[in-house]
């Protein structure tokens, strides 16, 4: 038995592995495009799945599509999306810039499979019906990035910030040394850092929900170039009703869906929010390598969990891996941010010609970060010890804390003051106590590190 079959369409016969569940379309995709190695991302054919099923049900609302061909499509679909068949979407990532190749591989496969239920079923007739590739593939984009965010990222950062609020209860009272330009300044609390952080999560997701918003508006229904041609003017509403039952989510039907089609301004919007993410983990990275930095002539104000051994040269080194990591990730959707930028400026007259991109893109970004932001709390933040010995003597002994003098002597001597700790090395409460003509009580009381957390006058 031959290894291959022989398929058809528009430009001839096609050579397709004989087990293979996807037609002619889909094989000269394969053979044209062997670029990366690297597919579609799961959940974008999760989404494409469930475009897919919702378009079948609506069509069958409308009395376009026969109740057993409906069905038929509709278990195919839910095989698909269920994680089912995925070995039967092979096309890269890098394709035609519609994303025809994919879609016509979702076509091609869920007709396969809904005729081994004894029903015919054509990729295009009836699978495609009341679609084109070009709000299609937008539509997916859409849709597999909302639910990503929704479904990984979101309870990604929601574990993240419960980490955070349960360390921050255990560490109101233990004061260090603030730092701006990487000096000493007046000194915070360890609670006030890591609210710090957990404010920014909150706002970044604040800013991810809105982003979530505009990608809900689809444009399913345009089809070739958002006229709306070969697909009934009902289609939309009942096509996002269905996608709403189908995935939890209230989608709707963008207007004038021109702009989602020849633009993807909604996406890029997104992989906007997602590098702002990507940021903030930058920021909560680097400020955790800087303190556990050491152990002897370093910070040391904490020490992060030893994971492994930091050096194959060098005995008892331990790196803080894991803010590495997290801080390399956040530099790869950096980067696939730039790229999507870089695609939502080709959308040429009625199309975007990089649509694939676009989406694979946003499902990377996602998934790095869901997953790094997940090892960063468990993995660092939640396991890490304080040094207190180390965070008391250096507050003690700074002479920034000279800055609560000012109202009572004045800049220029406290700044003299500050000056003469420095030079000999003697802790600042002693110089002042010669040259201010406060007492020494009085002086304890306008000094004491943890009062000058909670700001105002002493």
């Amino acid at each position: 038995m031959s290894e291959y079959r022989v398929e058809k369409d528009s430009l001839g016969e096609v050579h397709v592995p004989q087990d293979a569940l996807w037609g002619a379309q889909t094989q000269r995709a394969v053979n044209n495009f062997p670029v990366s190695g690297q597919p579609m991302p799961a959940p974008f054919i999760r989404a494409l799945a469930l475009v897919k099923c919702s378009a079948a049900q609506a069509n069958a609302a409308l009395g376009l599509l026969q109740p057993e061909v409906r069905d038929a499509v509709v278990a195919a679909c839910q095989k698909i999306a269920n994680g089912e068949y995925a070995d039967q979407f092979p096309v890269d990532r890098y394709q035609t810039g519609s994303g025809t190749s994919t879609n016509m591989n979702m076509n091609e496969v869920v007709a396969a499979i809904a005729r081994q239920s004894g029903v015919e079923v054509h990729p295009n007739d009836h699978v495609n019906m009341s679609q084109s590739s070009n709000d299609v593939i937008p539509t997916t984009i859409h849709v597999s990035a909302l639910l990503a965010v929704k479904e990984q990222l979101l309870p990604a950062m929601a574990h993240l910030r419960s980490v955070l609020y349960q360390r921050e209860s255990g560490l109101r009272d233990q004061v260090k040394t603030g730092r701006t330009h990487l000096m000493d300044a007046m000194p915070v609390t360890l609670e006030q850092e890591l609210r710090t952080w957990r404010e920014q999560l909150i706002a970044s997701e604040r800013r991810l929900e809105q982003a979530m918003e505009d990608l809900a508006l689809l444009p399913q229904g345009g089809t070739a170039v958002g006229t709306g041609v070969n697909a009934d003017e009902e289609f939309p509403g009942e096509f996002t009703k269905f996608l709403k039952i189908n995935t939890g989510h209230s989608f709707r039907s963008l207007k004038h869906k021109f702009t989602g089609q020849s633009a993807v301004d909604a996406p890029v919007a997104l992989s906007a929010q997602l590098r702002g993410v990507s940021v903030v983990l930058t920021k909560m990275a680097n400020d955790l390598r800087w303190m556990n930095s050491g152990p002897i002539h370093g910070l040391a104000e904490i020490s992060l969990p030893a994971l492994q051994p930091g050096s194959s040269i060098m005995p008892g080194k331990v790196n803080p891996v894991i803010p590495e990591s997290v801080a390399m990730v956040s530099a790869q959707v950096m980067g696939l941010d730039s790229t999507v930028a870089i695609a939502g400026q080709s959308g040429n007259f009625q199309l975007n010609v990089m649509l694939p991109l676009v989406g694979a893109n946003l499902l990377d970004m996602t998934n790095l970060l869901s997953n790094a932001i997940v090892m960063l709390a468990d993995k660092a933040i939640e396991g890490f010890t304080v040094n207190a010995d180390n965070l008391n003597e250096g507050v003690g002994r700074n002479p920034v804390l000279v800055t609560a003098l000012n109202p009572e002597i004045g800049y220029a001597l406290a700044s003299d003051i500050a000056k003469e700790a420095y030079a000999s090395g003697r802790p600042v409460i002693d110089v002042a106590e010669e040259r201010s003509g406060l007492s020494r009580e009085r002086l304890e009381e306008l000094m004491d590190p943890l009062k000058l957390t909670r700001g105002g006058l002493m």
